[in-house]
């Protein structure tokens, strides 16, 4: 009955207000701040979560972006399967040691006992490990240049929605080399992709370097990172660049023929960034108002709110929203420089006011809102409202 009560007086509220401020409590901060952008919910599974439709339009967008920079470096996308048979884990002795205690195993299917346990996928090393092995045969074939999309599950004790869950999305990279200097090249080039991709669109200044020995990825021989500041002034890992050696080459024989017509094991590095990146953006650029979005990744670009109240003003006044809308969704994409056109919203809701529309949008992280009403027609002026600065000009 008490949580009930609270219930309807929240309600009341105006949305900023029902933000705590990042000065009182950060953490409850960054997930009211998910909460109310209507980012992601919990799911009826413990340690999961449900990523609705403006997080994951938000997750689309760096994927657009960053699958258009992996095939402009030769990476081309493939599939493989979420189920790993147990004993792939265990080939590679530091690999099974630094993931064992996240493992999700699958034991029964179909009413009966697997003949073996089958991982649900950590991390996919092994199992395209297993596939490299039959496809690599000469130098010829290398480098093999590999990307996957899909989701993964790691067993966390504790989480917190998408910085660490139970299963989230990402991309994994897979290259196999002939020297280690090549699988060096390429894992320093993916950092830089990844670096850039922080910077130029999700305007997150990063910091990049080697993870000490201690932090390495399980069967790495070195991990490099790039790492942001948040605003509580704490390191957020965005994401990871590995050179594996050739640890997992031994563990599966993936082995070619050398120029010199001997057989050498494959060179291999992996990398990949994941849904932690929204995480990433939230506490880079919020408020207490709210989520900011960098205009590059932005789902919505701009928001007209039209201002009447006779029949008369709102045809008036949605005639004048649709030419600007039309305008805007015309502006040349170069000129723009958003990676594409500029996506507009009227929101012609009479359901709620020109206020809570303000607020509704504002939390959302719109970057640009246009208000227009009859006294700005007659003006021939629009009010537009910044929302990383709150500036409004007419």
């Amino acid at each position: 009955r008490d949580k009930l009560v609270t219930g309807v007086q929240t309600c009341a509220l105006p949305i900023s207000e029902k933000i705590t401020p990042r000065s009182k409590d950060f953490s409850q901060w960054y997930l009211d701040i998910i909460q109310h952008a209507k980012l992601a919910d919990y799911s009826p599974v413990k340690g999961c979560m449900v990523i609705r439709p403006n997080g994951y339009s938000i997750w689309e967008k760096m994927q657009r972006v960053l699958d258009g920079k992996f095939k402009d470096t030769g990476h081309r996308n493939a599939y493989f399967p979420m189920f790993i048979p147990e004993s792939f884990i265990r080939k590679e002795a530091q690999h099974v040691e630094g993931f064992a205690p996240e493992l999700a195993v699958v034991t029964m299917a179909g009413g009966k006992k697997l003949e073996e346990n089958l991982v649900v996928r950590p991390t996919s090393e092994t199992i395209i490990n297993s596939m490299f092995a039959k496809w690599i045969q000469s130098y010829r074939d290398l480098p093999l240049l590999i990307n996957q999309w899909c989701n993964v599950v790691r067993w966390e004790m504790r989480t917190r929605p998408f910085l660490r869950t139970a299963e989230f999305l990402w991309q994994e990279g897979h290259t196999c080399h002939e020297t280690e200097a090549d699988a060096e090249e390429e894992v320093l080039r993916m950092l830089e992709v990844y670096r850039a991709f922080a910077e130029d669109y999700m305007a997150m200044p990063v910091f990049t370097g080697i993870k000490t020995e201690s932090e390495r990825f399980a069967g790495a021989i070195r991990t490099y990172c790039i790492e942001a500041l948040m605003q509580d002034g704490k390191a957020l890992q965005a994401g990871t660049s590995h050179n594996l050696g050739q640890n997992f080459a031994k563990a599966f024989g993936t082995q070619f023929q050398t120029r010199a017509g001997n057989l050498d094991f494959a060179w291999q590095t992996s990398w990949g960034v994941s849904t932690r990146l929204i995480g990433g953006l939230i506490m880079t650029h919020s408020d207490d108002k709210g989520l900011i979005m960098p205009p590059r990744l932005a789902p919505l670009h701009v928001v007209i709110v039209p201002i009447f109240k006779t029949p008369e003003e709102k045809d008036e006044v949605l005639s004048r929203a649709k030419l600007i809308s039309d305008a805007l969704k015309a502006w040349p994409t170069q000129r723009a420089n958003l990676g594409g056109p500029i996506s507009v919203q009227i929101d012609a809701d009479e359901t709620k006011s020109p206020g809570w529309k303000f607020a509704e949008w504002e939390v959302q992280g719109v970057p640009v809102r246009i208000e227009l009403g009859p006294k700005d027609l007659a003006k021939g002026q629009a009010v537009i409202a910044r929302r990383d600065t709150g500036e409004k000009t007419t």
